[in-house]
């Protein structure tokens, strides 16, 4: 499949023959070694270490879904990274947010990019949310071998529903089982704090700003019991990422936007340590 320098410039034929819509059919078929579940690893003793990213959260509200992670990267008790990228845009409605190890969740995330731009452009229309968080779950699903070294990925899906016309959030274990989650999810070694926080918080009719604030609390909460999960870095100006997603599109926060939460979240913490309190009844 590799393009001859010396032709003329055409493409080399398989670029031209009608097939699959999916780009890992595609290259499955053609360059399979490409693919990261076609790589083999060699032989090794003991866990492979490695910057893994933590937790991610998701919130949904009326017209649309939040998805945010904190920026913390850590390999065994170092923390590798301060201010690492966890959530991607997959296209126009719909994002991803990685947890596990860092360097194969990116890979994976780009081809997943591709894979959505590739069906369209083939196809002319765009997946259903249902169809890309499936395409992704396959995606995991390959990647087993290298989990079952240690090396796994286990991403949080998210996206705009233009069909239901509401926010909708995927979860996956690292056989890519898929769950979709109602109201709330989360991943990552500080997932069960993040969802203990979000349990308390949640109500269905969160506005958009309300449901921003809940993640970055849940992260907060997050990161004060679980100490691979970064919590906002105000010396460094490191805030977490957050996203939302309407039908309106992809839009993430820009750093103005997600300091002024924080700093806010920070500010109330300083009265209340463990943060707001839920009603008894």
């Amino acid at each position: 499949m590799e393009a001859n320098t010396r032709s003329t410039g055409r493409l080399p034929a398989a670029f031209l023959t009608p097939g699959s819509s999916s780009f890992m059919d595609f290259l499955s078929e053609h360059q399979p070694e490409l693919l990261p579940g076609k790589r083999t690893l060699p032989p090794v003793q003991g866990a492979i270490e490695a910057p893994h990213g933590t937790t991610i959260v998701a919130v949904t509200f009326p017209g649309g879904v939040v998805l945010a992670g904190d920026r913390r990267a850590t390999m065994g008790n170092v923390i590798a990274q301060r201010d690492i990228e966890k959530v991607f845009p997959a296209d126009e409605y719909s994002a991803v947010g990685i947890a596990g190890t860092a360097g194969l969740a990116v890979e994976m995330v780009k081809l997943f990019q591709l894979e959505l731009e590739h069906f369209e452009k083939v196809e002319g229309a765009q997946l259903s949310l249902e169809g890309k968080a499936n395409r992704l779950s396959t995606m995991i699903r390959s990647n087993l071998g290298m989990a079952m070294q240690g090396l796994a990925v286990v991403p949080l899906f998210a996206g705009y529903d233009v069909d239901r016309d509401k926010g909708r959030i995927f979860s996956y274990d690292v056989t890519g089982g898929r769950s979709e989650e109602q109201g709330y999810a989360a991943t990552g070694s500080g997932s069960i704090f993040a969802r203990g926080a979000m349990k308390k918080l949640f109500r269905d009719d969160l506005s958009e700003a309300e449901a921003t604030t809940l993640v970055v609390q849940a992260l907060y909460d997050a990161a004060d019991d679980d100490s691979a999960t970064g919590g906002p870095d105000v010396a460094r100006r490191i805030y977490p990422i957050v996203t939302v997603i309407t039908e309106d599109g992809f839009r993430r926060l820009s750093e103005d936007e997600a300091a002024g939460i924080a700093r806010s979240v920070l500010e109330r913490r300083l009265e209340q340590p463990d943060g707001p309190r839920a009603s008894l009844l």
